[in-house]
């Protein structure tokens, strides 16, 4: 209550503190504060609402993996929804606190990849119209650290920023705060684009291994006369769609270059395939 006190302006730093240390003591106490900070969040009082907000990410900050395994049950994650749906309490929640849910469930897609029901329920609320657009992350926010960070993170493998980020982060000046989260935030975007790289790679290559194996089997029958017409049809268009795999396999053996495994893998799959195209061109498209 003393934290959440709609009656002062400012946060009640210590009375957060103490609210966190209370949360890490007690066995249960992710799921009776979440349950508290739910009801204060979903308060008429814009000022409430906003406090118990703040509260909420400080204790994501600061009460580690038993907190965030609560929180991104839907449990907890409808009762954030309600106060953006029209059908709850969005008809009477301020434009202000709607703006930071907003936020908040943005900055944990962001932070918890992993965490599917997050993500579901991010996507639900922009497939609803609910939210229009990702809202734009405060430069001077410091967003929590991702739980568990993924294995070789860039801060893991990178030295330079590892320091980098070590000695802004100790920095009281929110000139330094600032640039602290712009480089997280550079970083998240870059072991974005590289997980993406490695998921297509690998459902690239599963792709070609399933296609070839099936060219063949149709090759096979169309070698014995046992191929029906519509079957013929279907290797057809199997043919097209290899060939169409194959700029796309360039592409990814030249992302590929740094990593000898995956090129390796990239030309395996590609000798793969034009073996197939060429028994294509040999059995059928000769006759």
């Amino acid at each position: 209550d003393e934290a959440t006190d709609p009656s002062t302006s400012e946060e009640n730093w210590e009375c957060i503190q103490r609210f966190c240390e209370q949360v890490n003591a007690d066995t249960e106490g992710p799921w009776f504060a979440l349950r508290l900070l739910a009801h204060k969040i979903q308060s008429p009082q814009e000022g409430e609402a906003l406090h118990a907000l703040t509260v909420l990410e400080t204790c994501v900050n600061n009460c580690g993996d038993r907190f965030h395994s609560e929180m991104a049950k839907f449990r907890f994650l409808n009762e954030l929804i309600k106060v953006l749906s029209p059908k709850y309490y969005g008809i009477w929640s301020s434009e202000k606190v709607k703006s930071r849910v907003t936020e908040v469930i943005f900055s944990w897609t962001v932070w918890f990849p992993q965490e599917v029901k997050i993500q579901d329920a991010y996507q639900m609320l922009k497939k609803q119209g609910i939210v229009k657009e990702d809202p734009k992350l405060p430069e001077d926010k410091i967003l929590p650290p991702p739980s568990p960070r993924p294995q070789n993170s860039i801060f893991d493998t990178d030295e330079e920023k590892s320091k980098l980020l070590a000695r802004l982060l100790r920095s009281s000046h929110p000139e330094d705060l600032q640039a602290a989260n712009r480089l997280i935030q550079s970083v998240v975007k870059e072991e974005q684009e590289k997980s993406a790289q490695v998921s297509r790679r690998v459902n690239t290559i599963s792709e070609v291994s399933e296609n070839v194996k099936r060219m063949d089997e149709f090759l096979e029958s169309y070698r014995r006369g046992e191929l029906s017409p519509a079957d013929q049809e279907s290797l057809q268009a199997l043919f097209q769609r290899c060939e169409r795999l194959r700029p796309l396999l360039f592409r990814l053996a030249s992302e590929a270059v740094p990593d000898e495994e995956a090129l390796a893998e990239v030309l395996q799959a590609n000798d793969k395939l034009s073996w197939a195209l060429g028994q294509y061109r040999q059995v059928v498209a000769s006759q």
